[in-house]
């Protein structure tokens, strides 16, 4: 049967823009009112859906650990951990570590540092370097999504130690599924890269992926929710669909850093396409969670 061209072209603009249908919003809104919150339904539901704007955060801190599953305690809790905030904060600045005019983003970085006792003496401290460069994408990427910096710190905090301790073991694989599923969608394309030499030097890191590819907020965003839901395998499929995109130019040099070059600076007017795609084969590659409720 043929399907409804005007209903499905209005289903997937509001998935772009991060709004839901009524009866995923529903959903997720009884899921909401549990108490104790349900985290894996929760967890289930981001991973099937984009979340909606209203909730994003809140559930993104479910989900992190940063508020409990007991909502009667979020308020009590959310002002311990903004209490926290400014004793770092407070503390970096008697020690000198920051400053007024330090950076919000390195600011985070020594916060993470005093709190994970890997701060250096203040007699070595030097500017940021490549060490760090992880750490301050991951910053300046949550910083775009999230106002409130002290919401902004938990989340950068949270995600970086639940990245490591959850996926740590998976991030040196990511390279060689990129390559399995890229056999599979342009075999091709796979060759010609590998033959340039182009593969060798594509930007591998699962965190160049997640914080430099979709500029638009509400995209990123979709990429976030299946992250932060526990699929990291979720950046190898946005990966693929970056290089399906770029094929044509890919396909035209055979100067491996020319691709790199243009990976690093191409354009995003198709982001969203790219990243919708990426879902879709997401999706089509990994299954569909059930639906949580």
């Amino acid at each position: 049967m043929a399907e409804d061209p005007p209903r499905n072209f209005r289903s997937a603009y509001y998935e772009k823009v991060g709004f839901r249908g009524v009866e995923e919003k529903k959903s997720l809104e009884i899921l909401l009112k549990e108490n104790p919150l349900d985290v894996e339904k929760l967890s289930t539901f981001s991973q099937r859906f984009p979340l909606p704007s209203m909730y994003r955060i809140h559930v993104w801190k479910v989900l992190l650990g940063i508020l409990p599953p007991h909502s009667d305690s979020h308020t009590l809790v959310g002002g311990y951990r903004r209490e926290q905030y400014q004793d770092v904060l407070e503390a970096l600045t008697v020690m000198r570590f920051i400053q007024r005019a330090t950076p919000q983003t390195q600011v985070y970085l020594r916060m993470f540092q005093l709190e994970s006792q890997l701060l250096p003496r203040c007699s070595e401290t030097t500017p940021p370097d490549s060490k760090d460069e992880d750490f301050l994408s991951i910053a300046r990427s949550m910083e775009e999504i999230v106002e409130d910096p002290v919401d902004c710190y938990w989340l950068i905090k949270c995600f970086v130690n639940q990245f490591s301790n959850k996926f740590g073991d998976s991030i040196p694989h990511l390279p060689k599924s990129l390559e399995h599923y890229l056999s599979v969608e342009d075999p091709r394309l796979l060759n010609h890269l590998r033959t340039t030499g182009a593969l060798a030097m594509l930007p591998g890191g699962a965190n160049t992926i997640l914080t430099n590819i979709p500029r638009c907020c509400c995209v990123r965003c979709m990429v976030w929710d299946k992250v932060i839901s526990g699929s990291c395998k979720i950046l190898v499929f946005v990966a693929v669909e970056i290089l399906l995109s770029c094929k044509i130019m890919m396909m035209k040099t055979n100067r491996p850093e020319g691709v790199v070059n243009f990976l690093y600076n191409m354009p995003q007017e198709n982001t969203d396409a790219i990243v919708s795609k990426a879902i879709d084969l997401w999706h089509k590659y990994c299954g569909t969670p059930m639906h949580p409720v």
